[in-house]
């Protein structure tokens, strides 16, 4: 899970507090986990971490109070395995350990500088370069190709944002960082950029320390934050993250946010871009991870004329792409009607009577937002 997904609600565990299991077995030796983890760096990883299977009550009760209050909106499936989410047992019985990991993707430049371009779209961060489903998956599953090699009769499965995995809490649970206000992962040495995946594992290995909190009193990336999304520190209200409406949200945007979003087409980076933490930061050197140049700002007219073949054409290999053309174009023609450029008007009034009604709504209030008549 890339750390600006619509997040969960954090886990804010006083230090040491996170529970274990009663009396587990003796843990694997030392230099079973070294290896492991000297493997993982060597695979291309860039923090590695292990934790018990286990999360304690407080991740199922925040997540039960998220889901209670309906702030996850449309994301019907942490409901429907919220056990599962809350247990990692309840997912996989067998499960003893879980070997966390973590890929920077750090930004080179500033992530935020194409807000500034009204007539451009701003793409987040994690979706400017290969799906990282791929790139994490590819060597989660080299890893454990090695585990099984390496460790007679082990089993394991792997997971990337794939299935219902606390991937933060257990990301914190293993040392790799803690949960900010934003409820999204932190990490001492990577900032915000962090991309996560799981090794469970039959294998008995010695946890880490849990990392504790380090936010302290900022408030930054509450203050960043364009809709005004979180309640409070931990509180994140996924139906006014920008993240959720671009992406998880199918309908018309409420109008109320729609001006605020500016020119965010895909994601948004703002809370995570205001963390201090993010001096510690570096650029990823991983070449998948590398931006494509052709959606650093890509033009709003040129992506408004998408239709449905070119879309997937440009978009493939792309995260982008699991949204659809539709999706993404209204969030094109929301940026639109925010540019305050007249010379995109045209690119809106012709999808004013596009088939999706979604689309056709969004470039009546882009046209009408620039002066123009539908």
């Amino acid at each position: 899970m890339p750390a600006n997904a619509p997040a969960l609600p954090a886990t804010v565990p006083s230090p040491g507090a996170l529970p274990r299991p009663a009396a587990p077995p003796a843990p694997a030796a030392g230099p079973a986990r070294e290896a492991i983890r000297a493997e993982a760096l060597r695979l291309g990883f860039d923090a590695v971490g292990f934790a018990r299977a286990h999360l304690g009550p407080e991740v199922r009760e925040r997540l039960a109070a998220f889901l209670a209050a309906g702030m996850h909106g449309e994301m019907g499936w942490l409901a429907e395995r919220s056990e599962q989410r809350s247990h990692p047992r309840a997912l996989w019985p067998e499960a003893v350990s879980v070997v966390a990991l973590g890929m920077n993707y750090g930004p080179e430049d500033d992530p935020l500088a194409s807000l500034a371009l009204p007539d451009c779209g701003t793409v987040s961060v994690y979706a400017r370069h290969r799906d990282y489903h791929d790139v994490v998956k590819k060597r989660l599953k080299a890893l454990a190709r090695w585990m099984v090699d390496r460790f007679a009769g082990t089993e394991l499965k792997v997971f990337v944002d794939t299935a219902p995995v606390a991937e933060k809490p257990l990301a914190q649970q293993a040392g790799l960082g803690w949960q900010g206000k934003h409820s999204n992962l932190v990490s001492r040495a990577h900032g915000s950029w962090l991309f996560l995946g799981e090794v469970y594992t039959t294998l008995d290995l010695a946890p880490d320390a849990a990392e504790t909190d380090h936010c302290g009193a900022c408030t930054r990336c509450l203050a960043a934050c364009p809709t005004d999304a979180f309640l409070g520190p931990y509180r994140l209200d996924a139906r006014r993250c920008i993240s959720y409406l671009t992406i998880e949200h199918r309908g018309p945007i409420p109008h109320e946010l729609r001006s605020r979003m500016g020119n965010r087409i895909y994601g948004c980076d703002d809370c995570l871009a205001a963390c201090p933490w993010n001096k510690f930061a570096h650029p990823t050197e991983e070449p998948a991870l590398i931006p494509r140049t052709d959606l650093m700002a890509p033009s709003l007219a040129e992506l408004a004329m998408l239709d449905d073949a070119a879309f997937r054409a440009r978009f493939s290999g792309s995260p982008i792409k699991r949204i659809g053309r539709d999706r993404f174009v209204r969030n094109v023609l929301n940026a639109i009607g925010n540019s305050g450029d007249p010379g995109l008007l045209p690119a809106a009034v012709a999808l004013c009577r596009d088939p999706d009604p979604v689309v056709a709504e969004a470039a009546t209030w882009a046209a009408a937002r620039l002066g123009g008549a539908a």
